[in-house]
């Protein structure tokens, strides 16, 4: 087992948080969660349709609230959503209380990603979203990497091998 007990996974949408985070979870026998299929399951409807209605700053409280919920958990692998790291508050809840991992991926592979998704309310603006995961990148990229206790890189590598290196680092690191 780890020393701390949570990880928390950061990076841009379509980095691989949710498909990285479950292969790391079962890896080292933690429980895996998803801060947006929390937020999806508690209000019944889709992360699009909270941006429709709330917007992105409603969203976004919306998100730091169940954030703030998940950090008091033990032993979880958090994927947390692109943005979560916008807020100050949520970054210092994951900082103080476990290991902050950013995925990082290029912005070439990111554009490659989520070119076909329809659930990411950012990129179905009618903008193009290359420039749009350019902006975010250029705003949310500082502030990943001043969180993170590890970065590792996602381009051209298969999830479970992301998530084996990402073991192998904690344990590692960390492990007692």
């Amino acid at each position: 087992m780890i020393s701390a007990s949570n990880i928390y996974l950061v990076g841009p949408m379509g980095v691989g948080k949710t498909t990285v985070g479950r292969s790391l979870a079962k890896s080292l026998g933690l429980e895996f969660v998803d801060s947006d299929q929390q937020i999806e399951e508690r209000t019944g409807v889709s992360i699009s349709t909270i941006f429709d209605i709330e917007g992105e700053a409603g969203f976004r409280e919306r998100e730091a609230k169940e954030i703030f919920e998940l950090v008091k958990r033990k032993n979880i692998v958090l994927a947390t959503g692109g943005g979560a790291v916008t807020r100050e508050d949520v970054r210092k809840a994951m900082r103080h209380n476990g290991l902050v991992i950013y995925l990082h991926a290029t912005l070439e592979m990111l554009v490659e990603r989520t070119r076909s998704s329809k659930n990411r309310p950012l990129l179905n603006t009618g903008a193009d979203p290359r420039e749009v995961l350019e902006a975010l990148m250029l705003e949310r990229e500082p502030l990943y990497r001043a969180e993170a206790d590890i970065v590792f890189e996602t381009d051209s590598r298969s999830p479970h091998a992301v998530a084996r290196d990402i073991c192998s680092e904690i344990r590692k690191r960390w492990q007692r």
